[in-house]
């Protein structure tokens, strides 16, 4: 796996970004990586990794491209909002919510995950080809 580190801590806040390979091994990683690194922050993290969990899904599953890996991005700011960026190789595929899902489906509830936990959501254009996933959330406050 070719993971590439970054910390920083900055006027605004403090980031944390590492680049994984695009494997549900580097799904996983991507999860507990952000579990720590909230931890190491103090802050609590069950709803942020439940975020990370399925971006990171969602970029193995849908923004795979074969030999290129996906970025995430934890960024906290100085007032406690928590950015999360994952970024792919797939910017021809933008994700949206689906239509209402059944009860016993078995996919299309990820980015509904996301938007509960959310003050805000959306897709950015990265350099291209790819493409950039972010959520905007304040994280302990309770919301499911």
């Amino acid at each position: 796996m070719n993971a590439k580190l970054d910390l920083q801590a900055t006027s605004v806040g403090q980031r944390f970004a590492i680049q994984l390979s695009a494997t549900r091994r580097g799904a996983r990683l991507a999860r507990l990586l952000a579990e720590r690194q909230l931890d190491d922050w103090g802050l609590p993290s069950e709803e942020v990794t439940q975020v990370v969990a399925e971006l990171a899904s969602n970029a193995v599953l849908h923004g795979r491209v074969p030999g290129r890996d996906f970025r995430l991005a934890l960024w906290l700011r100085t007032d406690g909002t928590l950015r999360v960026e994952v970024t792919d190789a797939r910017g021809d595929r933008v994700p949206r919510a689906a239509d209402p899902v059944e009860d016993d489906a078995e996919s299309g509830r990820g980015l509904r995950i996301v938007a509960a936990y959310a003050d805000r959501w959306g897709v950015d254009e990265g350099p291209a080809p790819a493409k950039i996933v972010w959520v905007e959330m304040s994280p302990g406050r309770g919301r499911t």
